[in-house]
């Protein structure tokens, strides 16, 4: 447009705060508002109103950022649940599908403290962004080196031109008080745990060579939900001691006050004994350990299962490479992958599944790779018989091992599924699986290819090491089912002990009853310890408030109460336990819910369903339990301090598990 003739209009009229940035200017008919910053044109007149010269202030680039926040409208201007930035606010309360929902990333605004900026009638608090970028650094376990890549700190200072950019020690810093004061919080949470805690224990590998111990607790929380949570992240020796790491496991313990809350504590099969022994021997120094540690020392099941594979997989390795080399010569022609399939449906093979090379850091890659080729066995025969450089074929005993391996693989798969369908499975769900693979094995050991069948007694040999260790506790918690009770042991136990099964079912009632005892005899004295009444028969438990000074003059008494009621014809919990009908199974039955439902019902069964149902049975996440290797710690964080390690992996486990919540 020719402004040559147009003129400025000034008039008492413009009442609004926009016009100290704009010229209106009229030519004719026409009015227009000319931003005095950039020198754009908008419409300037009167029925346009001026909402749209505010928006043009906020965003021009030729203005000065400071005094924006007078032009935001009453409408605009910070509302609960918004955040600012600079000085106009970015609306979070969308729709619950886009929202993010961010514990301990508190985004309410403040008073202005002694990091503030004040900028118009807004506030800036540079503490709290600190912090705020700390926390997103934990818990996307983003390099804390990031804060000083160019790209960032260009990103950030355009972002909001008050915040004062941080270095790395600064960042690192922020880390570690968000760590103390989370390590505190969780502290306080398991000082209040209504229940015993199981410990996991594993042994990560940093990229630069360190090892490192990391501790988790397991446990039913007052809702009867199972939680985990990481509590230690340690550089160790890799070549640690027995001696050395039961001490600083028990460190460890001690440091959180957990020691006298221990139930059991879960290692890998291949853990030593004597790491568990010294452990026990000095948690049963104070008596903290039901029926002398008996379900104490739990190996971890998929563990197990992994070694098995192990061994199955080592026994064929000759034969599984030459499977490898002779789907790579087929993928690696187009003319023999043509052929191939054209081969294939000479012979009538109508499968779906693919030939694929397998990972072979994943060894249920491995299975679908032989499953696969199975199914092609007679076309690699035909395709030798009609190619000269296919030379790589395996013989018909050889493709009968490979059957027999894939048939194993195809039971740990499957059961391996069944330990990870769920984040968070209870110990119940691993006794009819475990049973399943005892049997399993047992009929392998009788093939009639000595071959194989040395190998199923290798398999069997190790399997029996863990089933001794662990079975017990694997049936207390089948029984703790309500829709099995003892009903699933009287059905495994004959197949898999035949004529001794009678006395096998009698050391696990044995020890049922043993361990619901000694839960009844600390009854009182737990739930003491948490505060709580509890209906028990008729009428409420309380002890009075000097029942901890005198906790030790009445464990005897506890007993005898127990025992007599039990003569003088009171039932117990798991008498009337075991003696009501089993439970419907259906799909949606949850046993954590049924126990809550009922545990006023079965105070003292509760509290011991409680403690064995949180033992984590089976200790591998679902993303690496076919995995071959161990965890492998980020390749950032390797480099990291020792002590910053630990507390950016226990911070971020707990920020994010409160985010889960």
């Amino acid at each position: 447009m020719d402004m040559s003739d147009a003129i400025i209009v000034k008039s008492s009229r413009l009442k609004s705060v926009v016009w100290n940035d704009f010229d209106r200017i009229k030519k004719g008919d026409t009015c227009v508002a000319v931003c005095r910053h950039c020198k754009k044109k908008l419409s300037g007149s009167s029925t346009s109103g001026t909402s749209h010269l505010r928006n043009h202030l906020i965003r021009c680039q030729r203005r000065s950022n400071h005094g924006i926040a007078q032009y935001v409208t009453a409408r605009e201007k910070r509302k609960e649940g918004t955040v600012t930035i600079a000085n106009f606010n970015l609306d979070i309360d969308q729709k619950k599908d886009d929202s993010l929902s961010l514990v301990n990333i508190k985004f309410e605004q403040e008073q202005m403290k002694e990091e503030s900026v004040s900028n118009g009638n807004s506030n800036f608090d540079q503490r709290r962004s600190r912090f705020d970028l700390a926390r997103m650094i934990i818990l996307h376990g983003y390099p804390l080196s990031m804060v000083e890549h160019v790209g960032f700190r260009v990103f950030v200072k355009n972002l909001q031109p008050l915040f004062e950019l941080v270095t790395l020690n600064r960042v690192e810093a922020d880390c570690i008080e968000i760590y103390e004061k989370e390590k505190q919080k969780m502290s306080e949470m398991l000082d209040r745990l209504p229940g015993k805690i199981s410990l996991g224990v594993d042994v990560w590998t940093a990229t630069c060579g360190s090892a490192y111990l990391c501790l988790t607790a397991n446990y039913i929380d007052e809702s009867w939900l199972l939680r985990r949570r990481v509590l230690n992240f340690i550089i160790i020796d890799p070549l640690h001691t027995d001696d050395k790491l039961s001490e600083t496991i028990m460190s460890c313990l001690m440091d959180w006050d957990i020691d006298r809350k221990l139930f059991s504590i879960v290692l890998d099969s291949s853990t030593s004994d004597s790491i568990t022994l010294r452990v026990t021997e000095r948690l049963s120094e104070n008596r903290f350990l039901y029926c002398n540690g008996q379900l104490f020392d739990i190996r971890c099941a998929s563990n197990v299962l992994s070694v098995l594979v192990q061994h199955a997989l080592e026994a064929v390795s000759e034969i599984v490479n030459r499977v490898r080399e002779s789907i790579h010569y087929i993928k690696s022609s187009q003319t023999v992958h043509e052929k191939f399939n054209v081969m294939a449906k000479e012979v009538g093979i109508t499968s779906q599944k693919c030939l694929s090379i397998d990972n072979p850091l994943q060894w249920n890659s491995t299975y679908s790779m032989l499953e696969a080729a199975l199914e092609f066995r007679d076309v690699f025969m035909l395709l030798q018989e009609n190619d000269s450089g296919y030379t790589i074929n395996l013989s018909d005993v050889e493709w009968e091992r490979v059957t027999a391996v894939t048939s194993y693989l195809k039971l740990f798969v499957e059961v391996t599924n069944v330990f990870t369908r769920s984040k968070y499975p209870t110990a119940n769900i691993y006794f009819p699986e475990l049973c399943d693979v005892k049997l399993h094995l047992i009929e392998w050991c009788k093939n009639s290819d000595e071959y194989i069948s040395s190998l199923a007694l290798r398999m069997r040999s190790k399997f029996d090491e863990y089933w001794e260790k662990c079975s017990l506790g694997l049936a207390v918690a089948a029984m703790l089912d309500p829709r099995f009770k003892m009903k699933l042991v009287e059905y495994y136990y004959p197949q898999i002990y035949g004529s001794t099964s009678a006395g096998r079912i009698n050391e696990v009632l044995e020890g049922v009853k043993a361990l619901y005892n000694e839960h009844s005899i600390r009854f009182p004295l737990d739930f003491d310890d948490q505060g709580l009444t509890w209906q028990v028969g008729n009428g409420p438990l309380c002890l009075p408030s000097s029942a901890k000074d005198s906790r030790d003059r009445l464990m005897g008494f506890d007993k005898f109460l127990n025992e007599t009621s039990q003569g003088e014809g009171g039932k117990s919990d798991l008498d009337k336990y075991l003696e009501e009908p089993l439970f419907p199974r259906n799909v949606d039955f949850s046993i954590s819910n049924w126990w809550k439902v009922h545990t006023p019902r079965y105070p003292v069964l509760s509290m011991m369903a409680r403690n064995v149902l949180g033992i984590p049975m089976s200790k591998v996440q679902q993303e690496l339990a076919f995995n071959n290797s161990g965890r492998v710690l980020d390749r950032d964080w390797s480099s990291l301090n020792p002590v910053t390690v630990q507390a950016l992996v226990c911070s971020q486990d707990w920020i994010r598990s409160e985010l889960e919540n």
